[in-house]
């Protein structure tokens, strides 16, 4: 989730401006403003040197909420789909234990031991 400096100024004001949100705050986060473009920088780095086909990052924008969540049920969804998940293969041996436990289950309670 990406937000733009004027955003994140704003959500900052409207924490020290609201009594309820003020936990949120906290002064160490305006100090460390003053390295934005530094931390943008390694962002950036950071995401070329690790992002990968196999595994990619998706940088999402998050100045409003409602898109940045629509954005990443996207990123979801197309990730799931090309997934093309499938129920594991038994083996036969292994296809013939749970019919083995049924039998032992059942023969539990019929023999009054349940």
């Amino acid at each position: 989730m990406n937000l733009s400096k004027e955003e994140q100024r704003m959500r900052f004001l409207k924490r020290i401006d609201v009594p309820e949100r003020n936990w949120k705050f906290s002064a160490a986060d305006v100090r460390e403003r003053a390295h934005w473009d530094e931390y943008q920088l390694a962002f950036s780095h950071m995401l070329t040197a690790t992002s990968t086909k196999w595994a990619p990052w998706y940088v999402i924008p998050a100045d409003r909420k409602w898109r940045a969540r629509l954005c990443a049920a996207a990123v979801l969804a197309h990730t799931l789909t090309g997934l093309d998940p499938q129920y594991p293969k038994m083996s036969a041996p292994a296809r013939r234990e749970p019919a083995k436990a049924r039998n032992e289950l059942e023969e539990e309670a019929h023999s009054g031991r349940g």
